[in-house]
């Protein structure tokens, strides 16, 4: 979502990094530049005048012209003061509410909220508590079937009334059917239209009135940019959000909103949601955004990806294979399907640091597609060739080639491949690899 942001950051940190020691003038002409980036980014105007100021007040100050190393003190401003524009991290807050705590999603047609409704509740789980959906848009087109399926696809109760009851009606109903299956959290999924409108507003409040929300949270498209933060402010007014969702976060979207919500409303991004999988949720940690706007990585949300897809006794039982050199194309198979469910190889390079910028070197498309194909071979294989890909004969290799659609060639390279991998890992294994020995068994 930031990548343009982050590209013309990074590039006039760079000639900013050139610079022995920095001057008035310096700090005005990279202020400039940041100005100009934070813009194009749809970062509201207002904020971004706040923004500057605060970061030039700092950077023409003592601790950087005192500083051996001007352009990196300035980067660190920079960062330090991106997070303190991204507020601090919010979290999902219970205090003071009775059980089954109500969340009620509030947002424009189109947000996402069922969907989000869905990967809150597979979130809510995952931290041990357990969720209800309730369904009270009336109002979209299949909006109750879509929550349904949802619910059942995750294995979470439902309360729904189809769509011709009063949403305030039904989720008093639905709490009430909370209360009787002992669910500790409620996840109200309302009614959106394509603008803010009396009659929205009016439906909601009667919601907040009859069922008393612990969280509101306003779930809001980030590809909206600008139009966003009115939006943000209106639903605030009227019904008082405690905290935003912004989803879409993986689409090209300039990433303006992210930054400017949080500092027109003062309400907290507590969760960023990406892509139609519902695994795609994460809590918000504006420390962690500002790191990857600014190219310096992620490496604490790659680690929790990384946790969350490999699991600890596979891991033990993997690296007991590898140390006695008897990893297979079936493991390989395996390994190569976890790292893809942890998300796009461009989001995963933007968590490394300084990886980010191989992403403009990197046809991500040609790939994704590789690693279909390479996929695609092993699936083909029988379980005895993965295992042992020594008994591929041309034959074998042809037929392989046949059932995923590639020609013999590319099945050659997989297999040699994989046995360079091998001989790579057996050197590692016997502490006689030498990194400048190139291809891997030349020095053996």
């Amino acid at each position: 979502m930031f990548e343009s942001l982050s590209n013309r950051l990074q590039a006039t940190f760079d000639r900013l990094g050139s610079a022995g020691r920095l001057t008035e003038k310096d700090v005005d002409v990279v202020m400039r530049e940041v100005r100009m980036a934070l813009l194009e980014a749809d970062v509201a105007l207002p904020v971004v005048k706040d923004f500057v100021k605060r970061v030039k007040d700092r950077a023409i100050g003592a601790e950087v012209i005192k500083s051996l190393k001007p352009g990196q003190m300035v980067v660190k401003i920079v960062h330090e003061e991106l997070i303190e524009t991204l507020g601090e991290p919010g979290r999902l807050s219970f205090s003071g509410s009775t059980r089954p705590h109500v969340i009620m999603l509030v947002g424009l047609q189109g947000a996402g909220k069922t969907t989000t409704a869905a990967k809150l509740a597979t979130y809510l789980r995952r931290d041990g508590r357990q969720p209800m959906m309730i369904a009270a848009d009336t109002q979209r087109p299949a909006a109750v079937d879509q929550l349904v399926t949802l619910a059942k696809q995750i294995n979470v109760p439902y309360y729904e009334e189809g769509t011709s009851a009063r949403p305030v009606d039904i989720v008093a109903h639905g709490l009430k059917a909370a209360q009787e299956i002992d669910a500790s959290v409620v996840i109200i999924d309302t009614a959106g239209r394509l603008q803010i409108n009396d009659n929205l507003m009016t439906e909601l409040e009667q919601i907040k009135e009859r069922t008393k929300p612990a969280e509101i949270l306003l779930v809001a498209d980030s590809m909206t940019g600008q139009e966003a933060v009115h939006i943000a402010q209106g639903f605030n007014e009227r019904v008082g959000i405690t905290g935003l969702i912004l989803t879409k976060v993986d689409g090209d979207a300039r990433g303006g909103a992210a930054i400017s919500m949080r500092a027109v409303t003062g309400v907290p991004i507590k969760f960023l949601a990406t892509g139609e999988k519902l695994d795609g949720f994460e809590v918000f940690h504006p420390d962690r955004l500002a790191s990857r706007i600014l190219g310096m990585g992620d490496v604490m949300t790659l680690i929790e990806k990384a946790e969350a897809s490999f699991d600890e006794a596979e891991a033990l039982k993997l690296q007991k294979k590898l140390m006695k050199n008897e990893f297979t194309l079936q493991d390989f198979l395996d390994q190569l399907r976890k790292v893809r469910t942890m998300g796009p190889i461009g989001q995963i390079l933007n968590m490394v640091p300084g990886m980010s910028r191989l992403q403009d070197q990197i046809n991500q498309e040609d790939m994704e597609k590789s690693l279909k194909k390479v996929e695609a071979i092993i699936c083909s294989m029988t379980p005895a060739e993965r295992a042992n890909p020594k008994v591929l004969d041309a034959s074998r290799k042809k037929r392989i080639a046949s059932g995923s659609g590639v020609q013999v060639s590319d099945v050659n390279q997989v297999i040699k491949q994989f046995r360079d991998m091998k001989k790579l890992m057996d050197q590692l294994r016997r502490g006689r690899f030498n990194p400048r020995g190139g291809l891997p068994g030349l020095l053996g």
